[in-house]
Formats: structure tokens, sequence, C-alpha cells
């Protein structure tokens, strides 16, 4: 089995599928084109592809039909998972196996599938698409007034996690990756996640228009028609503010770079490519490596959303107020993402709140 990339004609969009022996699966393919069809990205149709990919391998393996499979199956397709395998990246001739985050996430994408089909009338596995029933007595559940106590389907099966922290940068290191731009438009992009927290896909779908200088605020709003196949993943439109200093790296790169470049686009290559076409992903992952050979600082832009982040809550800055700049739809993300105190938090907490003698702790 191959997941197979996918253009579509007249829209040129991008979408993925299973193949077998030059067949595509079909139930795999009713359940990513619905995925499709809520505007998941790209990215996000392959993954789900890639993982039942491996669940239909592994049912291939052990002869069981894919309508008739158990919560015994979905274990042994665990332990399928975990066990060293060809199809896992192997470094330096070892053996490598796949951690409890993936797996869980290959789990997702198999009851996911499954949900789907049991709400087209399918006839499935019973209990891989189990529903319950939110109590009726005084107690009410955190979700009850969504539900309204309708049943809601639970997954029966999770691998554990331990739960590891984002990585961030020290102040120190931002600097150094901001300093070592050496392109207006290379410090203004990373300025600009750096300061905001916004994700990569959301910077390079910008439009002039949404970069609004004299209230010093940018205007995130969600396309699908973006020509570099930039995200903002978002459902509606997002407004964050941004300082003077931000504003005026927007106009040097517009006087000093840009200058008679007709597009719409913020971000476009000055100096290789098609030049005026909006930056891709794969020119802004170039440019990260540059920067990280510069300065020999190993870092992602995702980190720069972390530190962010994780210094404005550190500051004490509301956990909804940093949900909004995040373009977080629910604050309990955020909480759930960046609420990690260490030992050095909890005791800034406590001498904030009048608690033991300062003098005591140098």
């Amino acid at each position: 089995m191959i997941v197979q990339r996918v253009v579509m004609p007249v829209t040129d969009a991008v979408s993925w599928t299973v193949v077998d022996d030059g067949v595509v699966v079909d139930p795999v393919e009713k359940y990513l084109a619905y995925l499709a069809a809520l505007e998941r990205s790209p990215n996000t149709v392959r993954a789900y592809a890639l993982s039942l990919m491996f669940w239909f391998e592994f049912l291939a393996a052990v002869e069981v039909d894919w309508a008739s499979v158990g919560v015994e199956d979905v274990a042994r397709f665990v332990s399928w998972l975990r066990a060293p395998a060809a199809n896992v990246i192997v470094l330096d001739g070892g053996t490598a196996r796949r951690s409890p985050a993936t797996v869980n996430r290959h789990l997702a994408a198999v009851f996911g599938f499954y949900e789907h089909h049991a709400r087209a009338g399918i006839a499935v596995a019973a209990d891989l698409v189990a529903w319950r029933r939110v109590g009726r007595g005084s107690y009410k559940p955190l979700l009850h007034h969504v539900t309204k106590g309708r049943p809601i389907p639970t997954r029966p099966l999770k691998v554990a996690v331990v739960r590891q922290l984002p990585r961030t940068l020290e102040a120190t290191q931002v600097v150094a990756v901001l300093a070592a731009c050496e392109r207006a438009r290379d410090r203004f992009l990373l300025s600009l996640l750096a300061e905001t927290g916004m994700r990569v896909g959301q910077a390079l779908g910008l439009r002039h228009a949404d970069f609004v200088s004299r209230a010093k605020e940018v205007h995130i709003v969600p396309r699908g028609d973006n020509a570099n196949g930039a995200r903002a993943k978002l459902r509606s439109p997002a407004v964050v503010p941004v300082s003077a200093g931000l504003v005026r790296l927007y106009s040097d790169y517009m006087h000093a770079e840009y200058g008679e470049i007709d597009s719409d686009y913020v971000f476009v290559n000055l100096w290789a490519g098609r030049i005026g076409q909006p930056m891709s992903y794969a020119a802004v992952h170039d440019l990260v490596a540059r920067i990280q050979a510069r300065t020999g600082i190993d870092f992602t832009l995702h980190m720069l959303r972390h530190t962010r982040a994780t210094e404005l809550i550190r500051s004490g800055m509301a956990i909804e107020v940093v949900a909004r700049l995040l373009t977080h739809s629910s604050s309990t993300t955020t909480s759930q993402t960046y609420v990690h105190l260490d030992v050095a938090d909890i005791r800034d907490a406590l001498r904030r709140a009048g608690w033991g003698n300062p003098e005591e702790s140098r």
C-alpha cells in the first residue's frame, strides 16, 4: 500500500488517498474526502491517510475484515506499531520505536475513521464506536452545555504519554537569532513570529491589507486559495496587536527591499525562485537552516511561538489573553500546552503573594 498525492481537476487543490496495488481503498477514500470537505489542511489529510494505510496493512497481515474488528484487534495494532519496523526511521543502523504520542495519533485516525462510517449508517464494529451518555444527576460535566445530554463518542483505547514541555529559547538566543538575519525581510518575518507568537503559515498568508500600520495591528485571515499553500488554521479572522517597533520593521522592509514589486503578499521571493511570488514553507525552512548555521542555535520557528506564550504566562498575563493572541479557539488548549511551572516559577509566585522572606532565599 502507498499514500498517493492527488491533484484535483480545475481547482488544482492537493489531497491524498491510499492505494493498494493500483486500486484506491474505498472506505479510506470516503473518509479522507470527508476530511477534505471540512477544509482540513492537505498535511492533515496526508497524516490521516498514512495512519489508515498502516491500519489496513495490519488488517491484511492478520486477515481481519475492516468492518469486523474489535478492541482486541486495536490492541494488537498498538503492539504492531510499537515494534521496530522497516517503515520507522532508523538512525545509525539501529532500530526505532514509535513514541506513545505517535501511536495515539494513529489511533485517533482509526477511531475517527470508524466514527465517520458509523454516522454514515455503515455497520461497523460496535465496540470501536462506543457512546457515553452524559449523566442526569446534579453533577454536570464541563461540556454538558455542548452535548445537551446527548450521547458522545468515547474511544476505548489510548496509550499513556509522558507529558513533555514545549521547547523554548532563552531571551539571549532570540536576540541572537534576530541579529543573524541579514535581510530586512527575514528580520521582519522572525520578529513578527517572536513578538506575536503567530504560526508561520499565518505569516506567509498575510496580505498588505492585513497589516494595518496606523492601528498597530495584524489581521489574520483564513484563506483557502493562498498561492504558496499557507494555512492560517483558523475558522474566522483574528486581530493581533503589534508594537511600533514591528511597524518600523515592516516599513523598512517595504522601502529597502520590496520596492516596486507588484504583489498582494507581504512575504515574497526577492533574490531566488520566481521573484515576487509568495514565499513558500520550503524557503522559510532554508532560511532557518542558514540562521542555525550562523548562530549555532538549534531552533524551529514554532519555538518562537512557544517562547512568546511562555514568557507572557510567566509575566502574569491572563491565560484568556494569551489564548486570544495565539488564536487558540479555547483557553483550555493554551492552559494544557503552556502552563508548566518549574520550581523557580513557583518561588516567584510565592514571593509575589507575600510568602517567605526574599532575603532567606538568597
